[in-house]
């Protein structure tokens, strides 16, 4: 069987770019965000203390938020919300708190028209720092002087969009961002500089609640298994089709479940994307438990919430408690090319908390 060539090679992810093009140059209107891929090279994170912002609220009526205005709307009774009333750009530290304490609760928080698309990289970075360590992505285009973003970026291109379905039978791609490092990501920022004005929405599932219906076999199978994340695969992509990599593949054992330090809720730790192996189960056992656990999670539209997007919108969703993925849907033969455009900023976050470390630290 010939081997792929680098013109083979379709995308790992659709939605985020190893080049830019001139006509994609033409189109945005925020070219300071346009990828860049400096060759800087990162070293591996190394374990660090984390103290969640949310824990630090004392009073869940949130009297901080409704200072300054907040109205909040729910997109489903338990999974996510519009919020209004408030600029993220001007809350005070004890308001960030509860905002943490906010995404916690439901999850995924939508904000239209926020004044912090404006502000810059500089103060975004900032902003988002208050809630954990910034991440920096092995692969993917970046902000120069800004390694911490991740830029998400689809200019309509049929071509490549023809190319990547004819080896996929969707463009979705579930996950939660960046497990693989030792201690992944909690809370995320996704920033929506361009976009169709119709589709391209993101789609977000409630791990939690996606564990509450499993069976209690089930869950008692599923509450002591391990699995390897690892980047090595999307690495190996990135170097076939010619992209950038400025970091060693990770490979990091987490629980298969993990226990939200907030809520105190045992959430499914699974994506389609980074987990090569669950350990002590054979391969058969391994890719039959991972398929169901995915379909489980990806079928489950009685426990998902569709954000829609709009100009200078900034969505805050917690890593911890949900999957995710964007949808490829404003693209058809009658269309011109279309631009949609993101920046992601990812708050690293304590080391998963296994169902045993919980069970213990409760009986301690």
């Amino acid at each position: 069987m010939p081997s792929a060539t680098k013109e083979e090679v379709i995308s790992y992810d659709i939605n985020v770019p190893y080049k830019i093009t001139d006509d994609t140059r033409n189109k945005v209107k925020y070219p300071e965000y346009i990828p860049t891929w400096d060759k800087v090279w990162f070293e591996p994170l190394q374990p660090f203390e984390f103290q969640d912002p949310a824990l630090r609220v004392k009073d869940t009526s949130l009297p901080e938020l409704h200072k300054v205005g907040i109205s909040i709307k729910h997109i489903t009774p338990k999974l996510g919300s519009y919020v209004s009333g408030i600029q993220l750009n001007q809350l005070s530290d004890a308001a960030k708190d509860e905002l943490a304490w906010l995404v916690a609760q439901r999850k995924v928080l939508a904000f239209h028209d926020q004044d912090l698309i404006d502000d810059g990289p500089a103060v975004q970075q900032d902003f988002m720092n208050y809630f954990g360590k910034p991440n920096y992505q092995p692969v993917s285009g970046s902000i120069k002087g800004h390694p911490g973003f991740h830029i998400i970026q689809r200019d309509g291109n049929k071509d490549e969009l023809a190319r990547f379905l004819d080896q996929k039978s969707t463009t979705t791609l579930w996950h939660q961002d960046v497990s693989y490092e030792i201690q992944p990501p909690g809370y995320v920022m996704l920033g929506f500089l361009q976009g169709p004005d119709n589709g391209g929405d993101t789609v977000f599932a409630s791990t939690d609640t996606a564990y509450k219906r499993l069976s209690p076999i089930m869950q008692d199978l599923v509450d002591n298994l391990q699995a390897v994340h690892t980047s090595s695969k999307m690495i190996n992509h990135t170097r076939l089709a010619g992209g950038l990599v400025r970091k060693d593949p990770v490979d990091t054992v987490h629980p298969v479940v993990r226990v939200h330090p907030v809520t105190g809720e045992k959430c499914l730790f699974v994506n389609a994307e980074f987990i090569s192996k669950i350990i002590g189960l054979k391969e058969t056992e391994q890719k039959m438990l991972l398929e169901f656990l995915m379909q489980h999670i990806i079928t489950g539209h009685d426990f998902q919430a569709r954000v829609s997007w709009a100009p200078r919108s900034i969505v805050i969703f917690d890593n911890r408690s949900t999957c995710h993925t964007a949808v490829v849907d404003y693209v058809d033969d009658g269309e011109s090319s279309k631009v949609r455009h993101l920046f992601r900023l990812a708050a690293m976050a304590e080391k998963p908390i296994p169902v045993s470390k919980d069970a213990e630290s409760r009986q301690d």
